[in-house]
């Protein structure tokens, strides 16, 4: 389960990738890829294993100002949750 302290890092099979072409990010995996959004990519960058859910919350309410920060953190944690429920995302709680 993902929380606020949950540190969130990129499952070992996982990669994330500019496709210049389309100017876009993928995540990409074994089984396939997904095409992030600008927002998701967003998140995904800052899943280092140095942040918890909140300072990522924290850093994107900053650059999305015009998001109250309860939509911002519902989002995050919904993302977060669907990419662990796919093993692409794992977290470490402190």
């Amino acid at each position: 389960m993902i929380t606020a302290e949950t540190r969130p890092t990129l499952a070992a099979k996982a990669r994330l990738r500019w496709d210049r072409q389309a100017s876009r990010y993928l995540l990409l995996y074994p089984e396939g890829g997904l095409v992030l959004n600008p927002t998701a990519a967003d998140v995904v960058q800052l899943c280092t294993g140095e942040h918890t859910v909140s300072a990522i919350v924290e850093r994107l309410t900053q650059k999305y100002v015009t998001e109250p920060a309860e939509k911002v953190e519902r989002d995050v944690l919904t993302l977060l949750e669907r990419l662990a429920n796919r093993g692409l995302i794992h977290g470490t709680d402190d």
